[in-house]
């Protein structure tokens, strides 16, 4: 059974902290570059080779479908956002802070956020560089609506992260495909690019999908050194919006960490919810119904990374929480 927030005992979760260190850790790879140790590979074994390569691919990202290692940290950040708003909220409806005091101060973190993501992208450039595409701005766009889930139950949590899915999923399925005369050149994206898919999935092809048209309108309102025609990375505003679900997602993970005192029946709404998560995602790529990018942040993408990041924390749970799993019961 669950409890309520306002009577729900302060404890930290070591799991949470090793689960952000990591992230961290993830997120200084990029800065250190171990990708350019492929650049003297040739000096080693055909075994050391695979391990390089191995480094390569998990600490870049994917070129548009799939996913490596240094592709979770995004959806891993924001998951945690989720569960850490679970614990924080509990706190404080403990302190007697009331919910509009709250709310508010979720609305001034979401501002900052956001104009904290546009500072950072601008650092550098001759001008204001409005984007909307980054890790803190994505997640101040949406905070704002998780707080509204905050106190909620989690039946309400998991149907209000699925009916951000099939919204997010029905704005690029009824958007028109491309032509075959579309000039793909023209967004940025070679005629011959092999992560093109076909049919109806074709509907979440780069630069030429619903939240590509929304952006070629969206980032023109603001100043801008020439017009905004396409994004390199194909990377989009909109993802804020199925972004939301992935915090979703990690504030039911925070809400059973914070409310489920059974180690054994913890892990059991974990992993269930993890597997179907999973199957989802996968039957959705398989059959081209909508593929698994995070580049646009993709229904499915948001279910298969999601899937990763409750294992994820689940195991920390039993190794820095449960000191182990102690059984079902």
């Amino acid at each position: 059974s669950t409890k309520s927030p306002s009577t729900t005992p302060s404890v930290r979760r070591t799991s949470i902290d090793v689960f952000r260190g990591m992230v961290m850790f993830l997120m200084l790879a990029e800065v250190l570059e171990w990708g350019k140790l492929l650049s003297v590979k040739d000096r080693f074994s055909e075994n050391v080779q695979k391990v390089l390569e191995w480094i390569d691919f998990h600490t870049s990202h994917v070129a548009w479908g799939g996913c490596s290692l240094h592709d979770m940290i995004q959806p891993a950040f924001s998951f945690l956002v989720g569960t850490s708003l679970a614990f924080s909220f509990s706190k404080r409806s403990r302190q007697g802070q009331s919910w509009e005091w709250m709310f508010f101060h979720a609305l001034v973190r979401s501002l900052i956020l956001v104009f904290l993501g546009i500072f950072l992208r601008s650092l550098g450039k001759p001008s204001t560089n409005f984007t909307f595409d980054d890790t803190l701005t994505q997640i101040g766009l949406g905070y704002g609506l998780l707080f509204f889930f905050a106190d909620r139950k989690p039946i309400t949590i998991a149907l209000g992260a699925a009916s951000v899915l099939v919204f997010y999923w029905l704005v690029f399925a009824l958007y028109p495909l491309p032509s075959s005369s579309f000039n793909y050149t023209a967004v940025g994206v070679p005629e011959s690019w092999e992560h093109h898919a076909t049919g109806f999935a074709a509907h979440w092809n780069k630069n030429s999908n619903a939240a590509w048209a929304f952006d070629r309108w969206w980032m023109n309102l603001f100043p801008r050194d020439k017009r905004f025609e396409f994004s390199s990375g194909g990377y989009c505003t909109l993802s804020f919006i199925p972004t939301l679900s992935t915090m979703l997602l990690g504030l039911l993970a925070g809400q059973w960490l914070r409310d489920i005192q059974t180690a054994g029946r913890r892990s059991l709404y974990f992993l269930v919810s993890a597997a179907v998560c999973f199957a989802i995602a996968w039957a959705l790529d398989f059959y081209g119904l909508c593929p698994i990018v995070k580049r646009i942040w993709t229904p499915s993408w948001v279910l298969y990374s999601g899937a990763i990041c409750l294992v994820w924390l689940l195991v920390l749970s039993w190794i820095c929480d449960d000191a182990g799993f102690t059984g079902w019961s």
